[in-house]
């Protein structure tokens, strides 16, 4: 059970011994395993030719006769025609049956059947045929017993080198870069700012970087030098990688991509070798772009005591801060990076003359979700009752990541009912799908606890709907989705940049309105509502300790209590924790007088959500204004008082 509203802001080292130093040569020769692997392939191989050498001496030819036979049946007139082909005789009988036979390889075939009595008068009687043996077939026979065997050695030889090789070039190129390259020419990875929607601010800063890189010129005759590096700070799937891959493609320079966890490996120094492989291999193909993802994995704030004095991360942080200090003016590489986690990383690398141009993407507002939700829909076949205008206003807080997810599932849906156009309906039940998960329809619900969710659901609804400050709500249903028993789907009317305390304390209740429903209705309560405490204890958590919102404690930022980084005493958390109790404790009780005052609409609208198991906001606000409340609308005053 969950009320789903829009987000709210919020080495080791190690040296060779001696023993290792005189292993090496095994080392390199593929150690115990290839000379293993060797004698096993020799023994397997002398093995295979003496067995077939032993059955090929037990093994003759059905039809070959001795030759003795052969001179008493020409003698006898019995065979027609004989066929010499080198020592090998094949006779064919008066009868048409077949043999073979061999003879005397120093003698022709008349001296060789004379000496077994047959007379010139009885062999001119036979039609003999002489084949001439080629030489390439005279020397493959005569050779191939030996070179065959050796050729097959050779080939072991070769494929087990061959691995150790690999092995050992392996072993030379850890230090080279892993970057992917992306070539201006590619018209198929090629990606331009027309290809993103919202984020006008990000792209007017970095439309410098694209005019600095397409015409230097006129930057450097007026003294101007462009920022060496560009950090875009965002929330994840904002489109930071997205943006930088358009910057390349807008300016037509080569795109080295990276991730800041490909410069760590376990060998010591692995590191600081491929940044600098990578800062070479983009001087060379200058003018440029290095684009390095998450470098909050290297860049983190040093001395820190992790990983001790050689932190293997701390060396690949150093050398990237030594290659950009060792930037020319006239350099015509920017080196761009992306972090979700801009508070972790080192002020070294932000301070000017290095990540010195931070570019900051927010989430975007309806307007830009309109235009991304139809750049994704370019290749969908969509039905004319679509309106991306009402799906962007039903995603606040949606990144442009998840947008991409509700178009396709969108899709998903229309391809697996066999339908060929994407239907609004399929959109609709695709935010919902992104938000909590899919619908577990085979978590069927007793009566008892079908009834239980119902309530605790018109709770929350109940309490948002009466409280001035509280989203309105869009969908209430009491069919499982993902983790969640039902759910309750609050929206703004519009975006929201700043949220006030009446704000925050308004959702406080009505997001304990389930909790309060099932205490008051059943006396009891059930692990429904514990997503729902987690959600509140936080939030008033952060109005204590990060916002300032205590009458008692004042506007005081108190930040984290962690292990190790203790900002605040013992005295002021428990005051801190005595505050937030207050708040929850509060924010309950004007829930419970809203259920006590609207019993009766409660009541309505649980017994609807049992018929129906959904209930959209048509239909609630029809059982609001049939209990006597005003359902909220958009030209309502919703002014925000912070």
């Amino acid at each position: 059970m969950s009320v789903v509203s829009p987000k709210k802001p919020k080495n080791n080292k190690k040296t060779a011994t001696p023993s290792k130093r005189r292993r090496g040569w095994r080392t390199f020769l593929g150690g115990p395993s290839f000379f293993g692997n060797l004698i096993t392939t020799v023994l397997v191989f002398i093995i295979l030719m003496s067995v077939y050498s032993f059955i090929e001496s037990f093994i003759q030819p059905n039809n070959e006769i001795p030759l003795s036979v052969v001179a008493a049946d020409v003698a006898e007139g019995k065979i027609s025609t004989i066929t010499v082909n080198g020592d090998s005789l094949d006779l064919i009988y008066a009868d048409t049956t077949t043999k073979t036979s061999r003879k005397d390889p120093s003698a022709g075939l008349p001296e060789t059947l004379a000496t077994y009595g047959v007379t010139p008068a009885e062999l001119a009687k036979v039609s003999i045929t002489i084949q001439g043996q080629s030489g390439f077939q005279f020397w493959f026979i005569t050779l191939a017993p030996i070179v065959l065997p050796l050729l097959f050695i050779i080939f072991i030889f070769w494929f087990l080198s061959r691995q150790v090789k690999g092995a050992g070039m392996q072993a030379f190129s850890f230090g080279q870069s892993k970057a992917r390259v992306i070539d201006p020419a590619d018209s198929s990875q090629r990606v331009t700012f027309t290809d993103i929607a919202g984020a006008r601010e990000a792209k007017e800063e970095l439309l410098e970087i694209v005019d600095f890189l397409k015409s230097p010129k006129k930057f450097l005759d007026i003294g101007a030098r462009i920022p060496k590096g560009i950090i875009l700070m965002g929330a994840p799937g904002t489109g930071k990688t997205l943006l930088a891959r358009a910057v390349a493609g807008e300016a037509g320079v080569p795109f080295f991509s990276i991730s800041g966890s490909e410069f760590v490996e376990m060998f010591v120094g692995v590191g600081a070798s491929r940044v600098r492989d990578l800062f070479q291999l983009a001087k060379k193909a200058a003018p440029a772009i290095i684009f390095v993802d998450e470098i909050d994995a290297v860049g983190r704030v040093r001395g820190t005591g992790v990983g001790g004095g050689n932190d293997e991360r701390e060396q690949t942080l150093n050398q990237i801060l030594v290659e950009m200090d060792g930037f020319e003016p006239t350099e015509k590489v920017v080196v761009m990076a992306a972090t979700n986690r801009p508070d972790v990383l080192d002020p070294a690398l932000l301070r000017p003359g290095r990540f010195d141009r931070r570019v900051t993407i927010d989430l975007p507002d309806r307007r830009d979700r309109e235009e991304i939700l139809k750049i994704h829909a370019r290749q969908k076949p969509l039905r004319p009752d679509v309106m991306l205008a009402v799906i962007a206003e039903r995603t606040p807080g949606f990144s442009g990541a998840e947008l991409y997810s509700l178009m396709n599932e969108g899709a998903i849906l229309a391809a697996r009912e066999n339908r060929k156009e994407v239907t609004q309906y399929d959109l609709i039940r695709s935010i919902e799908k992104v938000m909590l998960g899919p619908e577990r329809k085979s978590h069927l619900l007793s009566k008892k606890e079908k009834e239980l969710t119902a309530y605790h659901e018109a709770g929350h609804a109940l309490v948002s709907s009466i409280l001035l400050n509280a989203d309105p709500v869009h969908k209430i249903s009491i069919i499982s989705r993902g983790r969640a028993a039902g759910y309750t789907l609050k929206l703004p009317f519009e975006d929201k940049k700043m949220f006030s305390r009446k704000q925050f304390l308004d959702d406080i209740a009505a997001t304990l309105g389930g909790y309060v429903a099932e205490k008051m209705l059943f006396d009891d309560v059930t692990t429904g509502p514990s997503n729902d405490l987690t959600v509140v204890t936080a939030i008033a958590r952060d109005m204590v300790s990060r916002y300032g919102m205590s009458e008692k404690l004042g506007p005081i930022s108190f930040g984290e209590r962690q292990l190790g980084n203790e900002p605040y005493s013992e005295k002021v958390a428990a005051q801190i924790d005595a505050e937030v109790s207050r708040i929850i404790d509060e924010a309950r009780a004007r829930a419970i007088v809203v259920i006590n005052e609207h019993r009766v609409a409660l009541d309505a609208i649980a017994k609807e959500l049992i018929e129906k198991e959904t209930i959209e906001r048509s239909e609630f606000e029809k059982i609001l204004i049939a209990n006597g409340i005003t359902p909220k609308k958009r030209d309502e005053d919703q002014s925000v008082v912070v």
